[in-house]
């Protein structure tokens, strides 16, 4: 089985923080963790150094390859520290779908 983490510790969230799918919006100084494995990246947030993980709303979401899944977990700390409530952002999953998306908007 292959298998990859990350953790991004210190992530101060934008007003309205991240949403989670146990117990609504989480906002201040948190943790964000992405297991990615056979095919599958699942993101997670606590609040730094607490022992609690929640799931972030959107996850589990199907994610091709380690390479997609590490650049999935920068979007997630991207997405929360903007806040709005923050979900999954969607996987770009390659650099031309990322350029599509840039000209479409």
């Amino acid at each position: 089985m292959t298998w990859a983490s990350w953790t991004t510790r210190g992530v101060y969230s934008g007003h309205g923080g991240v949403l989670t799918e146990e117990v609504g919006p989480l906002s201040g100084d948190l943790t964000i963790h992405t297991t990615w494995a056979e095919g599958t990246a699942q993101i997670t947030v606590q609040y730094t150094d607490a022992a609690d993980w929640f799931t972030m709303a959107g996850s589990p979401v199907p994610c091709p390859s380690e390479e997609a899944s590490r650049a999935l977990h920068a979007a997630a700390v991207e997405a929360v520290r903007e806040g709005s409530a923050a979900t999954v952002p969607a996987l770009r999953t390659t650099p031309e779908q990322a350029a599509d998306e840039a000209t479409a908007e």
